[in-house]
């Protein structure tokens, strides 16, 4: 029987290298191959405004490319375009086919995209076949090397399991999440406290009272944004650049924010 193989490839394929993986996995026993390409938007903001069209439009062109490559390549595919995250195009294609593997294309460049962090620990947790996930790199002249191959077996894996806090009515947080959500509430009623004893501490409105009253009203939106997109968005995949963005403003603007109205109210 034919090794049912299910290739997630991000970008273009270019190389020998790439297609050496696809080949080594049927071991004599021939291939029956399944690409899909994630429609990728370029960055997370154009993800927030739900811009698909251009994505997959891109992603159509690239999946052609794909398919004419591998053909070159004495590799006949079947492809269709999928989800801009990897590993829900992956579920999805499964729920259409099974596949005895599943082989991720991840290109170096591409590892600080939002969409890709953790990318195979993501696939551990939600994906049953085995996994491989290629690592990438591509030269200046477009040739592309293989750099790295993660492999796993079958069976879903949550590295995360055993190190969150959470229960049956607040969703598994790990603990450097579940830490950011209590020094965010904490921090916004200590920078409160503080503007509100900045703006008492005199009867005229200074600067200093306004500057107390915006640090701690940004600093309350921020923590905010942060603390509902843990505990209220998990449905939706609350992942990637907003969510690190938001937790780095969280961390490092709260103790911030104590610290300018702290001075604030001392230099009264």
């Amino acid at each position: 029987m034919a090794h049912r193989l299910l290739a997630i490839v991000t970008d273009g394929l270019h190389g020998e290298e790439p297609f050496e993986e696809i080949r080594r996995t049927a071991n004599g026993a021939g291939l029956e191959l399944r690409v899909v390409v994630p429609a990728v938007e370029a960055s997370a903001f154009q993800h927030t405004l739900g811009d698909i069209d251009k994505p997959k439009a891109e992603a159509e062109v690239r999946l052609r490319e794909v398919l004419e490559q591998l053909r070159r390549g004495g590799i006949e595919a079947v492809g269709e375009v999928g989800d801009p995250d990897p590993v829900q195009a992956a579920q999805d294609a499964l729920l259409k086919a099974p596949a005895d593997e599943i082989l991720i294309f991840e290109h170096e460049k591409d590892q600080a995209l939002w969409f890709e962090e953790g990318l195979l620990e993501k696939a551990q947790a939600g994906l049953e076949p085995p996994l491989r996930v290629v690592m990438l790199h591509g030269d200046s002249d477009g040739t592309e090397h293989v750099v790295e191959v993660e492999t796993t077996g079958a069976g879903t894996f949550d590295p995360a399991e055993g190190h969150e806090v959470g229960s049956s009515y607040v969703p598994g947080l790990s603990r450097g999440d579940f830490g950011g959500i209590v020094l965010g509430i904490f921090g916004t009623i200590i920078v409160a406290i503080l503007a509100a004893a900045v703006s008492a501490g005199s009867g005229d409105q200074t600067g200093a009272q306004a500057a107390a009253i915006l640090i701690a009203i940004g600093i309350a939106l921020v923590n905010l944004a942060h603390v509902v997109g843990l505990t209220l968005m998990e449905s939706v995949r609350y992942r990637g650049g907003f969510s690190k963005f938001f937790r780095y403003l969280s961390l490092i603007g709260t103790p911030l924010a104590i610290i300018v109205n702290l001075a604030l109210l001392i230099s009264q």
